[in-house]
């Protein structure tokens, strides 16, 4: 299997990123990570940042991060980027809203190409990362391929949350297979749930939530290798598509602190695939 470059969203350990920055990079490159994903920057500017990434051989691939403030003021943005060494800047998630189906879609895709292009300009891969309500069906396609198929490919590319993917009801595999040439970068995520595609159960971002509720489904995010994805197909199909980098991901972490969490999924990943 290819070895793919493993990156660490470092929103998993957020708790111990807002306590001891440089303490948390630490043991997360201690445990064998050579990248990280940004969700915030926890108050460091671009320098101090790098500065700690450097210290501890750790790069950043990527941010999840609004686009807006960017195309606001990219004379700050795009500097504070090149010097982190970001690659790949992903949408993390946008409201149903703005997507197709409603009148802002347009809007939307404006944005997108206006941003990407920006991005292309600095040597910055624009990515959009789903959740599982995108895959509701509008004029016969899902709302997340009505995006990509919107925005020309040089401009927006996909970051696939397997965990949202597979509980939307469809074949992570599968789906990152179908954009072979555009899928850089892949988040792999496992979960526990007793029925699948049951409404969302991501209030972590304010969205509102269907029945069943989170506890109600017995919803729980788990360490990679102990959920219901099945890692192999994932990992086959995103060598397939072209992926470099698999992110490990895990939003909330129950029965033991997220950085507990986030070694056992770099073990498994080692372990069992040797990557």
């Amino acid at each position: 299997m290819k070895k793919f470059k493993v990156v660490l969203q470092l929103y998993s350990v957020r708790d111990f990123m807002e306590k001891n920055i440089e303490g948390t990079l630490k043991a997360v490159a201690d445990m064998g990570y050579e990248y990280v994903e940004f969700a915030g920057y926890f108050g460091l500017t671009a320098e101090d940042m790098r500065a700690l990434l450097d210290k501890y051989g750790l790069k950043a691939c990527s941010v999840h991060q609004s686009y807006e403030p960017v195309l606001e003021d990219p004379e700050y943005w795009i500097p504070y980027l090149k010097t982190l060494g970001i690659d790949f800047f992903a949408m993390p998630w946008m409201a149903a809203e703005r997507h197709k189906g409603n009148d802002a879609f347009e809007d939307t895709v404006k944005d997108f190409i206006a941003v990407g292009k920006l991005f292309k300009d600095n040597g910055i891969q624009y990515l959009y990362h789903n959740h599982d309500f995108e895959f509701e069906i509008v004029e016969g396609k899902y709302k997340l391929d009505w995006l990509y198929e919107s925005v020309p490919a040089e401009y927006l590319q996909t970051q696939v949350d397997t965990c949202w993917v597979k509980y939307a009801g469809v074949d992570p595999a599968a789906y990152i297979r179908k954009y072979k040439g555009r899928s850089p970068v892949v988040h792999l995520k496992d979960f526990t749930c007793d029925v699948l595609n049951a409404g969302a159960m991501y209030e972590l971002i304010g969205a509102e939530t269907k029945k069943p509720s989170r506890e109600e489904n017995n919803f729980v995010f788990q360490p990679l290798g102990m959920g219901l994805q099945d890692f192999k197909s994932i990992l086959e199909a995103s060598e397939y598509a072209g992926a470099d980098y698999v992110v490990v991901e895990q939003d909330r972490s129950i029965g033991r602190t997220s950085l507990e969490a986030v070694e056992i999924s770099r073990k498994y990943l080692k372990d069992t695939f040797e990557i």
